[in-house]
């Protein structure tokens, strides 16, 4: 081998530190931030992250673009859709009740690098997102005021005509970013506060305008005289259903503010169950009324419920349209700059972005370092940048991580649940790692009659039926089968997507292709299903896995697919950018890095002591037998 080039040894192991997972400390409940949160605080904080400026755009827009009448079944089939993403993110957010949400999840199950790339495009996210609502929230005011605060600033500042940059500075925009970061940062109450506050508004007007809305409605305007209920027929539904989609991204706020909750077990599920419900009501109930109200084709998609009342004589509404339309989109904003820090704050206190945003106030207990440089950060893109070319490139992004989260959650089932550490063997906070040398002899000598129940074997009751299965090692099978169903979740989707358009199939190609995909996506469900999976009796867990989860990769790749090929490539820029600070700073910096030393010790403590095999396994057999444990401590 040539001088100074890596051996294959030192290879593999770099390869196994990018893979490399985080310990899944389930029952520990200590944190270095305020656990103060109620069911009902993540419940607002879900409804405010959800129910934005889509609710008096989006419905517009769609209702007259895409669907007409018929876009109440695009929010309802796309809140369905948003569930299946939802329940994934609850089982996580009740077993592991850590901050980091979608990054935490896929570094307990998936690995450190697909972790940080993960956190790192939510942290884009994140900021693209605060900032595009900012300055619609900026417009909104504008408009109230006959654009006069844009005429002012044209007038003083000039029109910029460059690429990338907005026509002019707002700094209505960049103000409002930059006091809402001062609020986040005295605290989780304080924000808490804040949100009930503009929630409270927000959901008093939305039932206004639905009552207000029923006792105008006209019947008539679904009619097939004014072009029936679903002029653009199902396809229309559909395309409505993709941009529908998105109106239900903010529950992840509730997962990423778990370490905050005071019974994250029990509150994250419900918050999360609760938000979607009160959020898919809002968007189906004002979506009707306001297609009954005026025809759908003539319908301002810009302010399509003001100018809705200003046609029926309600010109004063138009006024608690605005009222609610500001509120709403100041919870979005406090719902943005309340779980960037804390993605930040995670991705900090396992070492994989820089330390400085891992500090947390003592008195405040909120990562008061990240809320006001991200928040800072948000308030320049608002100031200077155009995020109308950008706002696209938050879609990839939200629903990457909703893949990874729902590929995890099938991780997660069919891993083997690791044993308790002997107390004589390992340090408190530190979890003794089995080494693949020593499991065969530890299932022959004490567990072999549990093995039958063990995560990742096949069914008892179906090993006659699939004998070709029971010769696998434990969890070999269902790696397969997982990547086998990711890779045929990504045939499906693209024979769905591009089948019958870009890639002009005659039709017996197209069937074909469509057939033997979804046989292959189908087998793969079938053969995950076939073997144990974990069973956690005190915590939520999602219904029919592989199943839901498994729709769940497939709703999004086929939304992903529908996206530009210039998202595809800022996408890939962005990705190249975040693999750049991870391999020159995240993994040298990794607290697995730390974590491996003591493993390695304890597992040399383990060995060498023991003067037979018999001894060995004893030392390092489960806890449940005490008497076993206290004479091996003993010798």
């Amino acid at each position: 081998m040539a001088r100074g080039l890596p051996s294959t040894a030192s290879l593999a192991r770099f390869c196994q530190k990018l893979n490399r997972l985080k310990p899944l400390e389930e029952s520990s409940m200590e944190t270095s931030l305020r656990r103060c949160l109620s069911t009902l605080d993540l419940t607002l904080l879900g409804v405010g992250g959800m129910v934005g400026s889509g609710l008096y755009v989006l419905t517009g827009t769609v209702a007259k673009d895409m669907a007409g009448p018929a876009v109440l079944l695009s929010f309802l089939v796309a809140a369905v859709a948003s569930l299946l993403a939802a329940l994934c993110y609850a089982e996580f957010g009740a077993r592991v009740p850590r901050t980091g949400s979608a990054y935490l999840f896929t570094y307990v199950s998936m690995g450190e690098i697909w972790a940080f790339l993960i956190g790192w495009n939510v942290l884009l996210e994140y900021l693209i997102g605060g900032a595009a609502v900012a300055r619609a929230w900026s417009g909104y005011l504008d408009a109230i005021f006959n654009h006069s605060i844009r005429n002012f600033t044209e007038s003083h500042m000039g029109v910029w005509q460059m690429p990338f940059l907005a026509h002019y500075p707002d700094f209505l925009a960049a103000g409002i970013l930059l006091v809402a970061s001062a609020f986040v940062s005295c605290g989780a109450r304080v924000s808490s506060w804040l949100n009930h506050t503009f929630s409270a508004i927000s959901m008093i007007v939305i039932l206004l305008i639905i009552i207000l809305g029923f006792i105008l409605a006209r019947p008539h305007n679904w009619s097939a005289e004014e072009g029936g209920f679903a002029p653009f027929g199902f396809s229309g539904i559909l395309a409505g259903t993709a941009t529908c989609f998105y109106a239900f991204v903010g529950f992840d706020v509730i997962a990423a503010s778990s370490e905050e909750a005071k019974n994250p077990r029990w509150a994250v599920p419900m918050a999360i169950a609760i938000s979607l419900g009160l959020a898919a009501g809002a968007y189906i109930l004002v979506s009707t009324v306001l297609t009954l109200m005026v025809p759908w084709h003539s319908l301002d998609p810009d302010s399509a419920l003001a100018d809705a009342f200003y046609r029926r004589g309600y010109s004063w509404a138009g006024f608690i349209v605005a009222v609610g339309s500001i509120c709403a989109m100041n919870t979005v904003l406090l719902s943005n700059l309340f779980s960037l820090p804390r993605i930040v704050y995670a991705m900090a206190a396992d070492g994989l972005f820089f330390q400085m945003f891992a500090r947390v106030h003592p008195r405040t207990q909120v990562p008061v370092v990240g809320i006001l440089v991200f928040g800072v950060l948000m308030a320049l893109l608002a100031l200077l940048l155009d995020l109308e070319a950008l706002v696209q490139f938050l879609s990839i992004g939200t629903l990457l991580a909703y893949t990874f989260v729902a590929t995890s959650i099938i991780v997660l089932r069919f891993q083997k649940v690791s044993p308790p550490s002997s107390p004589c063997l390992a340090s408190p906070g530190h979890t003794a790692k089995k080494y693949d040398s020593f499991s065969d002899h530890i299932q022959l000598v004490g567990g072999t009659q549990n093995s039958m129940s063990e995560p990742g074997q096949l069914r008892p009751a179906l090993k006659p039926f699939l004998g070709f299965l029971n010769g696998c090692r434990p969890g070999t099978a269902v790696a397969w089968a997982l990547g086998i169903l990711v890779a045929s979740a990504i045939s499906l989707a693209c024979v769905l997507v591009f089948g019958n358009s870009d890639l002009h199939l005659p039709r017996w190609g197209y069937v074909l292709l469509l057939v033997v995909s979804g046989s292959v996506f189908l087998f793969s469900l079938l053969v995950l299903g076939a073997h144990q999976q974990q069973k956690q009796q005190d915590t939520f867990q999602i219904p029919l896995v592989p199943l839901t989860p498994a729709l769940s990769i497939l709703l999004n790749i086929c939304l992903m697919l529908k996206l530009s090929y210039l998202t595809w490539l800022r996408f890939i820029f962005w990705l190249l950018v975040g693999l750049v600070v991870y391999f020159g700073y995240g993994v040298w910096h990794s607290k697995e890095n730390q974590r491996e030393p003591l493993e390695l010790t304890t597992a040399h403590y383990v060995v060498f002591p023991s003067s037979s095999l018999e001894e060995t396994v004893q030392a390092v057999q489960p806890a449940g037998q005490a008497a076993v444990q206290e004479s091996a401590c003993a010798e």
